[in-house]
């Protein structure tokens, strides 16, 4: 199976594909979609759109998982981050991609077995379970590995968007 995983944002989109294949993990890519803060909205929107669209045209994932929205003190933030997601929610479906949502603390539980783990325990644990040497700079890049991680563990019990 493979898998697109998303932590969806408006200035960054932190993305992953993954193979998950008899139990075992392989990083395919990962990265993040940056849109600048000077730009007007639609065009940040629009990059997103491209990048995605590019991003899912070459990788061909089977399915994408992307993190449920968060809500924070910021409304504004919280109403731009809703629609980038938007944009991303629609950029799979156009492009026939199954798309399923989680919780942060369902990301947590599936990939350090708490769901209350702090942001180093899922680092670590990403680390290990994709085997590799280091990670991105961006929390945003690893926390989309750590979402396809957790689709790859819930897969069978997850509901389709």
């Amino acid at each position: 199976m493979r898998i697109l995983g998303i932590d969806p944002g408006f200035a960054i989109t932190g993305y992953s594909v993954i193979d998950y294949i008899g139990n075992k993990f392989n990083l395919i890519t990962s990265g993040a979609i940056l849109t600048k803060a000077g730009e007007s909205f639609p065009l940040r929107l629009e990059k997103i759109y491209y990048e995605l669209d590019e991003i899912i045209e070459k990788f061909h994932p089977d399915s994408m998982s992307i993190e449920e929205l968060f809500f924070n003190n910021n409304a504004k933030t919280a109403i731009n981050v809703a629609q980038a997601r938007g944009v991303i929610l629609m950029t799979a479906r156009i492009r026939k991609v199954p798309t399923y949502e989680y919780t942060p603390l369902q990301v947590k539980q599936a990939v350090v077995g708490y769901g209350r783990a702090d942001k180093m325990q899922v680092q670590r644990m990403v680390k290990m379970i994709l085997n590799t040497e280091k990670l991105p700079k961006l929390d945003d890049i690893t926390d989309s590995m750590a979402i396809a991680i957790c689709h790859a563990h819930s897969a069978k019990f997850a509901e389709k968007l």
